[in-house]
């Protein structure tokens, strides 16, 4: 865990080419696809298992299930900022994917105890490692590429494929181990699924171990900060750290999202300081990339009811019937990784092809927003016209919404990784991905806030469902139309970043 002092941005090694890219992208590729299936692995079951384990699974279980799953995935990716800037500062980004990686494996398998205090305790360890494991890890798939390399996108887009190559299959092993192995459909055994993601994300930290070599320099500490005892100090504040990512997920979402809106103002000083000392070049892409967080927020409060409403209409209003056999609620979660998996190349090889009249970033940004609006609406449809006698919604709707929501959630959030490390000041790359997952982190605790009023006081209901995702059907579209019409003014913020 220790080497010489990192590449500088723009320094890239001679990477042996392995399918059109760096050989080192594959390595990342495979690090990313274990986390993500510890992380998937969980996803799914943390509002199902809130409800069983702490409500007896009662209905009004369901909003304040939802409203610690949204402060959990805010925090979560908030945590990147503080991991984004321990690994430009610090220790350099291998240490800090090791050292999370280390942490969440201890929490995931600590949220396998029925106790309530105990499983906010596991999930705030799973936000402190991760958050020095998240945004450093896709921080060094851009320093693969120079700044004017075409593949970029491309590379991201595949390095995209690989979360979602794990976040494919964690659904569908957890929930198979849940109920069929471990427990029934009716009493599924929820602890295996959290075991099962920790002994994923040890893998993860395996592989990472020995595939670093690969990467000739990039993410060693920074100059001067080899020393070993830098891992101990952001150990123990990482530890520090904890007992306060468990306040924050006991208090109010609402007093939560001011927290975040505070985090996200200080990091956005930030941000625009080192701007303005790079020049009026760097300033303005600055004030863009910043400019699009805002929009990335809109996007992740209604992509993110995946695990929360999404889970409670698929269980209470969908008909999952066919024949004798019952679709499983979790399998949901893996319907968005297949529609990645399968539509990220065309889309990638789309994005190449069409060269200067590739789409900019904001107009991406725009389209990933729309399509997500496009997925309320057909639940505004089957709620409000295809629900059956026994008040269910057929099975296809749902699958449909996940199909949908993918197609904008690849013209986004791919493109979104490889804008931060394009525009943000080079000093601060790590901290502005920090800031992508802050942006996101934002959006979930507002996805668990919507979720909680969409399931009402009693649990979600077709009337109270209906309602709440018409009113997200037209935040949405106002908000990618908004988007597409200020496009050009953060083009041109952009200076030619493509």
């Amino acid at each position: 865990m220790s080497g010489a002092a990192d590449t500088t941005p723009g320094a890239v090694p001679e990477f042996k080419q392995v399918m059109g890219h760096p050989r080192p992208l594959w390595m990342l590729f495979m690090t990313e696809f274990w986390e993500r299936f510890a992380f998937y692995g969980i996803r799914w079951a943390l509002t199902l298992y809130i409800v069983q384990q702490f409500y007896a699974g009662s209905g009004e279980g369901e909003a304040p299930a939802s409203r610690i799953y949204g402060a959990y995935l805010a925090l979560v990716y908030a945590a990147a900022i503080f991991g984004g800037y321990v690994a430009d500062k610090i220790l350099g980004y291998q240490r800090s994917i090791l050292l999370g990686a280390g942490i969440m494996a201890a929490g995931l398998f600590m949220i396998a105890m029925p106790s309530e205090h105990v499983f906010k305790l596991g999930l705030a360890t799973v936000i402190a490692g991760n958050g020095l494991f998240k945004p450093n890890i896709s921080a060094m798939v851009g320093r693969l590429y120079s700044q004017d390399d075409d593949r970029r996108d491309s590379g991201f887009t595949l390095f995209y494929m690989g979360i979602n190559a794990g976040a494919f299959i964690a659904p569908i092993l957890t929930g198979w181990l849940s109920d069929k192995v471990f427990g029934t459909d009716a009493m599924p055994d929820y602890k295996v699924v959290f075991i099962a993601s920790g002994v994923g994300m040890l893998v993860s930290l395996v592989w990472f171990w020995f595939g670093r070599r690969q990467l000739q320099g990039i993410g060693r500490p920074i100059e001067g900060g080899e020393g070993k005892g830098r891992i101990l100090y952001v150990l123990l504040a990482a530890l520090l750290a904890i007992p306060c990512f468990y306040f924050l997920l006991a208090i109010d979402a609402g007093a939560l999202q001011w927290v975040l809106t505070a985090m996200f103002l200080g990091l956005c000083a930030l941000i625009l300081v080192e701007g303005f000392k790079e020049g009026r070049v760097a300033r303005d892409k600055a004030f863009a990339m910043l400019l699009i967080f805002l929009f990335n927020v809109l996007f992740w409060c209604f992509f993110e009811q995946a695990g929360s409403s999404f889970n409670f209409l698929a269980q209470n209003i969908v008909n999952r019937e066919f024949g004798g056999w019952t679709f499983p609620v979790g399998w949901f979660q893996s319907v968005n990784s297949l529609a990645i998996i399968s539509i990220a190349p065309i889309l990638a090889w789309i994005w190449i092809k069409m060269g200067k009249a590739n789409p900019s970033i904001p107009r991406k940004f725009g389209l990933g927003i729309i399509f997500n609006g496009l997925a309320f609406l057909l639940l505004m449809f089957a709620l409000s016209s295809l629900v059956s006698d026994t008040g269910k919604i057929p099975f296809w709707t749902l699958f449909m919404v996940y199909v949908i929501q993918s197609v904008g959630e690849l013209c986004l959030s791919p493109i979104g990784l490889s804008m931060t490390t394009k525009l943000a000041p080079t000093k601060l790359v790590g901290f502005a991905m920090g800031g992508w997952f802050l942006s996101t982190g934002i959006g979930n605790n507002l996805s668990g806030i919507f979720a909680s009023h969409v399931s009402g006081e009693g649990g979600m209901t077709v009337a109270s469902a209906q309602a709440g995702y018409t009113q997200g059907f037209w935040i949405l579209m106002v908000g990618g139309i908004a988007l597409f019409l200020v496009a050009p003014l953060i083009q041109k913020l952009m200076h030619g970043v493509k």
